[in-house]
């Protein structure tokens, strides 16, 4: 049995490369990019108008000129126009390019208007105000996305400004969800007394959506033919394989038996840790094969402890430790590392963490009243109020 740590580091030396594909900068959201974007001209392009009212000479007014006959209208979106009298104003509306001759922007909210006569109704104006200056957000060539950039709202305003209809993001990879048990029915079924309904697959394909990842799942009874005959079939087709059960001491739970007749290369079974000890970890040629233990938090925890990070390294993105403070003594006896549900709170820039008591690893209900897993080591046995740990959270 190894530590939380190696098993880890293990996980962590087998990533895998999946590629790279080019999808709709609109379809990006929540994908990882894989290449530098750039700006193809200078942000903004132009001198651009950021109110709208009148544009002057700012020179005149130093003359102590007011009153500016109005010239003409430069609207958004229109050609550049010229100031042809410097004495003389020109409308603006927000968006506009900045008429040549022109380099200060006085409100409408200041500026009386009259018989096409434009009155300024303020003593302090300035050069080149409510003027977004050209250049000034980025130059050409520079910089404006690095790749391995995690694709949000903000970013895709950047892409369409560049006018980067397809974007090169990090290839999902092509994952099965497995269950396993004569116990387990459909959700829609009415499980009789002995049966309980498929929930742990469809923690797992929330899991994954979440990182953008499509899956497949499958459910297979307890037949140790047809479980070697499917597992074989779904290792040739996909890049990973999660399952959910039949990887402890039962005498039905057949997978590591099946692993190994597969030719599946056994990195680890079983971690030093609660919940979620009988973990087995293993891989082929094309293939990653994580085994959960059936329980709903072993399940839920490894996935978010070991799948999560494998599947971040896979396509570059480091993800930083966080922690959080305990609020209450915990008291843990066995030697084990300890993943405990807490639900969390902030006071004065700080991360708190209450533990959330639940009964066992078999208790799905209990994550619906946490955030996170804070993550306690097994060299003591008593944990103090105000002692700092790591935390899994689960819940934004």
């Amino acid at each position: 049995m190894i530590s939380v740590k190696e098993a880890k580091n293990i996980i962590l030396n087998t990533t895998q490369d999946f590629g790279v594909e080019e999808v709709p900068f609109i379809k990006s959201v929540g994908r990882i990019l894989k290449e530098e974007i750039v700006a193809d001209r200078d942000f903004p392009p132009f001198n651009r108008v950021s109110m709208d009212g009148i544009c002057i000479d700012f020179k005149i007014f130093q003359t102590e000129q007011r009153a500016f006959k109005i010239e003409g209208i430069q609207a958004a979106g229109n050609e550049q126009i010229t100031l042809q009298n410097s004495e003389n104003c020109i409308e603006v509306m927000t968006g506009a390019v900045l008429p040549k001759n022109a380099n200060t922007v006085i409100r409408y909210e200041d500026v009386v208007i009259k018989n096409g006569i434009a009155t300024i109704a303020i003593d302090e104006v300035f050069d080149f105000q409510n003027i977004h200056k050209k250049g000034k957000d980025g130059k050409f060539g520079d910089t404006l996305i690095t790749e391995n950039t995690k694709i949000s709202a903000a970013e895709i305003g950047v892409l369409a400004t560049v006018g980067k209809s397809k974007v090169k993001v990090a290839k999902q990879p092509k994952v099965m969800i497995i269950s396993t048990g004569d116990e387990l029915v459909s959700v829609a079924e009415n499980p009789l007394a002995h049966q309980i309904r498929r929930s742990n697959v469809f923690t797992l394909v929330s899991l994954l959506e979440s990182l953008k990842i499509d899956s497949e799942t499958a459910h297979i009874t307890d037949d140790k033919a047809i479980l070697k005959q499917k597992i074989k079939m779904f290792i040739e087709k996909n890049d990973v394989l999660l399952f959910s059960g039949a990887v402890s001491k039962g005498k039905f739970d057949f997978l590591p038996e099946v692993f190994e007749e597969l030719g599946v290369e056994k990195l680890f079974h079983k971690v030093a840790q609660r919940p979620g000890k009988p973990f087995f970890y293993g891989k082929t040629a094309n293939c990653n094969i994580f085994g959960f233990p059936g329980n709903p938090i072993s399940t839920f925890v490894n996935c978010l402890a070991y799948f999560y990070p494998w599947y971040y390294k896979s396509i570059g993105i480091e993800i930083k430790e966080e922690t959080a403070i305990l609020t209450k003594d915990v008291s843990f006896k066995p030697n084990l590392e300890y993943f405990l549900q807490v639900k969390l709170s902030y006071k004065f820039g700080h991360t708190l963490a209450t533990p959330i008591t639940g009964n066992g690893s078999g208790d799905l209900a209990s994550l619906v009243h946490a955030d996170a897993f804070i993550h306690l080591p097994n060299d003591k046995n008593e944990f103090k109020k105000g002692e700092n740990y790591p935390i899994i959270r689960y819940r934004l």
